[in-house]
Order: structure tokens, then sequence, then C-alpha cells
């Protein structure tokens, strides 16, 4: 069998193919060594193609590849890294091709859409200037011309010029600004838009919203569009092929259908698997152990061996490369014919069958809230100032042992609410009480107060990077945790292994720091930090939002393991209600500030009775 050439779509092979506008042909991508002078791989021997209208998902986890792959079609790699083999748009090979050449691509004919539209906006330019500015240069000499222009850009992405057209970056919310962010990009009519993880930090309706737009903007404009992303769901959802990246490596490559139906390599139906179901709960979620090897540590082999469980000694012998299962299919499993029908296609098939709610350990209330309301001044550039009521009326309790979720899109009062249990921030109305002691005001707490609160409530952060020291050692940092209990003749150093040991860490990453860790791990360690507290509440704000699919799994099955093991009561806030199906017993859904609906976690998600309930399970992508 001889290897399948990818410069153009499966869906072209069918029928007469038209010319790709974009082909890559082996693609790889090195960067320099620190000092020694050898560079490293970062993307190795990768090709495809996408045809005009067409549209490609570039899919893996963290370090797969995906973003230096597309920095390479842009020719915006870093500085001491270089890309080898050809990048043909139309006629333009953009390997090789100098500054001022590709600057006349960007844009005009390429464009890219980042992850973070902060990345993109101009935090003093105002939404209607920002789209000004990426407007052809010949339109923009003409006044009115470039008004109406921008008006027309702002409302194809669903903008009211009127409204938010004059607003700066910090004044609209997530999805607006990715909206402002996508008519920039679209500003100069390109032909091919590349969009990277457009989606990820966004809430569910919200990217329901946004990949809906980028799907409706690509068929009208007959643009094509490719979408990098770890989620496979958001890649079945709106592309017609499917690229699989690994250690910089294609795994998989075909029609998204068939690899949302069929996957013919372990890779691609575990990533699937891994996603957390929202319509039933799983005794056991399925992870892919380990993390992403660099390139060159598996060059001689194959890349996903080491975390696969079909691999073989012949697995390690050699770097497979993508051979062809089927017309405009291909996979790099050596062993796919053994294989294909013991991979699994779904979450059900993994063998982790569902299951209902879990009852608390107990009926004490351990937090009570009671008619909480916190609002927020917000003063605008002009001098106007407003009030924003975050959390209007919110009342409910966690018992001990229970795991309680917390829903709703951004803006719904969800973290307001768990500043104030942190005492963060005061609220204006209402008491928090932590096992009968009123903390709603915790400059009111005597010493003896606030250290017995601070040992009992603990928090995980989103972003696991931002809350550690970059300059402090993980062991520095967990033993700092463990003398803050205060507990006289305790062995610092071993608890520290211990916390590490409870979180699946090696001992050896005592020595490391935040920098060298992956995000996964960084996750792990802010765990075991909030941990060393022994904390009888672990207040979870979107824990595994920023993670891949797999690394959250591995996260969320650690902190059932954790309430397993220690009856630690949880509150879970997040906006995926997947994740709060296999996490929490009962669920409050928050909109606008107020509870519009709680209940049993499997009967709000089973039977939603509020709209707002139901538009949520209506968004999200599975």
């Amino acid at each position: 069998m001889t290897a399948m050439s990818l410069s153009t779509p499966p869906s072209a092979e069918r029928s007469p193919p038209d010319e790709p506008v974009l082909a890559v042909e082996g693609l790889v991508v090195t960067a320099a060594g620190a000092t020694d002078g050898t560079r490293r791989t970062l993307v190795r021997d990768v090709s495809f193609g996408i045809a005009p209208g067409k549209t490609l998902a570039i899919v893996g986890e963290s370090g797969s590849g995906k973003s230096m792959t597309a920095r390479a079609i842009l020719g915006l790699l870093p500085q001491n890294v270089r890309s080898e083999g050809s990048i043909r748009f139309e006629d333009v090979e953009i390997v090789g091709a100098r500054e001022r050449d590709l600057r006349r691509l960007r844009g005009a004919r390429l464009s890219l859409l980042l992850q973070d539209p902060f990345t993109m906006l101009n935090p003093l330019q105002s939404a209607f200037d920002t789209v000004a500015e990426s407007l052809p240069l010949s339109l923009r000499r003409d006044r009115r011309l470039a008004r109406d222009e921008v008006e027309r850009r702002l409302l194809e992405v669903g903008v009211d010029p009127a409204l938010a057209g004059r607003r700066y970056p910090f004044q609209l919310s997530g999805g607006m600004r990715q909206r402002v962010a996508l008519a920039a990009s679209l500003a100069k009519d390109p032909q091919v838009l590349i969009a990277d993880e457009p989606t990820t930090a966004l809430d569910v309706t919200t990217q329901r919203d946004v990949l809906e737009l980028l799907a409706q903007l690509q068929r009208t404009r007959g643009m094509s569009l490719v979408l990098i992303t770890h989620d496979l769901a958001v890649a079945f959802s709106v592309c017609d092929q499917v690229l699989v990246l690994y250690a910089g490596s294609t795994l998989e490559y075909g029609p998204s259908a068939v690899l949302a139906e069929h996957p013919a390599h372990p890779y691609t139906a575990k990533l699937r698997a891994s996603s957390p179901p929202a319509s039933h709960f799983l005794e056991r979620l399925e992870a892919i152990p380990g993390t992403v090897p660099a390139a060159d540590a598996v060059a001689s082999q194959c890349a996903f061996a080491e975390r696969c469980d079909w691999a073989r000694p012949v697995c390690f012998s050699a770097h497979p490369i993508a051979k062809p299962v089927a017309e405009g299919h291909a996979s790099a499993c050596i062993r796919v014919d053994e294989i294909r029908s013991e991979l699994p296609r779904d979450r059900e098939a993994v063998g982790v069958g569902g299951a209902g709610a879990r009852s608390p350990t107990a009926a004490s209330a351990l937090l009570e809230v009671d008619e909480l309301r916190k609002s927020y001044r917000t003063v605008s550039l002009v001098g106007k100032s407003r009030t924003v009521e975050a959390v209007r009326g919110v009342s409910f309790r966690i018992d001990a042992g229970e795991s309680l979720g917390l829903v709703g899109e951004s803006g719904s009062g969800k973290t307001s609410i768990a500043r104030c249990i942190l005492g963060l921030s005061a609220p204006e109305a209402g008491r928090v009480r932590l096992e009968g002691t009123d903390i709603t005001d915790y400059e009111a707490l005597s010493r003896r107060q606030l250290a017995l609160v601070r040992a009992s409530v603990q928090m995980i952060f989103q972003d696991p990077y931002a809350s550690l020291n970059p300059r402090l050692t993980i062991g520095s940092v967990l033993a700092e945790a463990v003398r803050a209990r205060r507990v006289e003749q305790t062995d610092t150093a071993a608890e520290v292994a211990g916390l590490l040991q409870l979180v699946g860490l090696p001992e050896q990453y005592a020595s490391r720091r935040p920098r060298a860790l992956s995000g996964g791990e960084r996750q792990r360690v802010a765990i075991a930090r909030a941990l060393a507290i022994q904390p009888r509440l672990l207040v979870c704000d979107e824990p595994v939002a920023s993670l891949d699919v797999s690394v959250q799994a591995q996260i969320l099955e650690l902190l059932r393991d954790i309430r397993r093991q220690r009856a630690t009561s949880m509150l879970f806030i997040t906006h995926d209600l997947a994740v709060v199906r296999q996490m929490t017993e009962r669920v409050i859904v928050l909109h606008d500030g107020q509870i519009v609906e709680e209940g049993p976690t499997a009967a709000v998600l089973d039977a939603p009775t509020h709209p707002y309930t139901q538009r949520l399970l209506a968004s999200r992508v599975d």
C-alpha cells in the first residue's frame, strides 16, 4: 500500500477536483535550540489541501502542532523558527517568500482570527475604529464610504453599530469582542480565513452563535475556512474535512462525517470519547493517560504508541505515515485493519455505562447563602456611570459532602457569588453562613474566625498559571500552603510528596517551576495547593474550561476521586452542562443574576422547565 497524497481534500477526489486554494505539502517546522545550535522539530511532514469554499478542521491537543501550522501558512513564525516543504496559496509559494510579499497576502487574501479577541483588538480603539482600520485603503480614503462600509461589516457579524460600534473592547462581552474581531478579519474579503480556537473561551450559547456565524459567512462569501481546535465535536459540527495532528504528525485525515462515525486511528477515537456527555452520568470518565510528547522523542515510532491501548512492539519500530483506508480517508495506524472494529465510536462504547446522581453524604448545611445581592458601578470613558446588578437575591445551601453546580453564561453572576463567599467582594445585602457562622463581612471576623474560614474554604481558579507564583518551585508552592495550616510537628517535605502523589504527579516535580509544566499538570498543582489546607469546601471556578478534552477528563476524574476519598464539598462553577452532569448532585441555573431553575442535576438536565435552561441544552455541541 502506498502513501496517500493529501494535497487535495478527499471530497474533491470523488468528483473533478477544484484546484486547491491552499495546498500544504511535506511541511516541516523546526525551532533553534537554546544554546547548542541543534534544531527541534515542531511539525513533521504534514500535508493537506483545501478547495475554494470548503472547510477544514485541524484537530489535536496542545502541543500537537496546530498553531505552528497556522503560523507557517501565514508566514508568522517566530524569529528562531523556520519552515520547510511547500505552502502554496494559489500561485504564491509562502515558504521562503519575502516579508513584503507576505504582507500583501495577509488580511487581503489570507486572514487570521485568534482565540483571544483581546490579542487582536486595540484597547484604545472602539469597535468601529478597529474595523475601519482593517478596511482596504481605497475605502478608507472616503470617510463617508468607510463609515457606511464599517456599519455594513458590523451588521454582517451581528453587531449593532449604533449600540456597540463606539464601545471599547473592555465594554464588550466575550462573544461581542469575538464578533468585532471577526469583522476586522474579514474587512478585506479574504479567500481563506484561519480561525485559531475561536470559541474555546466562550460560554456554550455564545460558542454556538459564533460557530453558526462562521459557517454562515463561509457559505455566503464562498470563502475557505481552516478551523483550528482541540474539540472534535466542534470540528464535526462545522467542517467538511478533519485533519488530526499529534506530536507534530498527521494521524488521521478525512471527511468529518466519516471520522465522527468510523474513526480509523485510536487517538481520534479516544479523543472523541474523552469529551464528557451532557446526556447521562458516567461512573468513570475516559481520559487519555499521559501527555503529548515532543515530536523528536517519537521520530522513530508511532507518535501515539506510548498512550495507546492497542500498541504492540511493531508500533515502536518505525514512524508510520498516513495511508488510505477508504476513498479520501487516511490513517497513520499500522494496525488499523486489525483493531478498527474495536475502536470506541461514542462514549457509551467505552465500557462505562450511565448512572444516576449520587446522594449527599450528610444532611447538615455546610454553606448557606441567603438573599445575596451584589452590584457594580461602572464608569464610561466620557464619565457617565451606571449600576449593574450582578447578583439579585440568590439563595442556596451546600450540604456536607455535596457537590452543587452553578451554571450560566458569562455575566450571569456565577463568579460574583463565588467572590462573595470567599470574602474577595462584599455584598450589598444578604447573608453567607459557613457551618452557622456569619461570614458575610470578612473584615468583621476575628483573627481566629478568619483563620478557620480560610482553612475550611479554598478556591481552584480557571487559569492555573495565573494563580501560581512563577518564581517559586512547585515544592515551595505546596510547602507554603502546608505551613499555612499551622500544625505543629508536620513533616512538610513528606506532605508535599503526598500531595503530588494524590494529584497524580511524580515526586520530582517538586523541583520544577510552573512554566515547565503543561496546562493540565499546572491545574493538578493548583488542586494540590487547595487540598494542602484540608478544606471542607472547594470552590471550583471553571477549572477545566481552558484545557484539552483529554486533560479535562483527567482533572474531572481526579476531583471525583478526591471527593470519594475526603468527602469534600464542592461548589462547581461552569457554563458547560456536560461537566455539571458528571460532577454534581444538584444544579442551580443562573441568568442575569437570578436563579431561574434549580434541582437534582439529572432532573434539571433531563427535563428542563425554564426556556433559558432549554436554550443552554440546545446550544451544546455534541
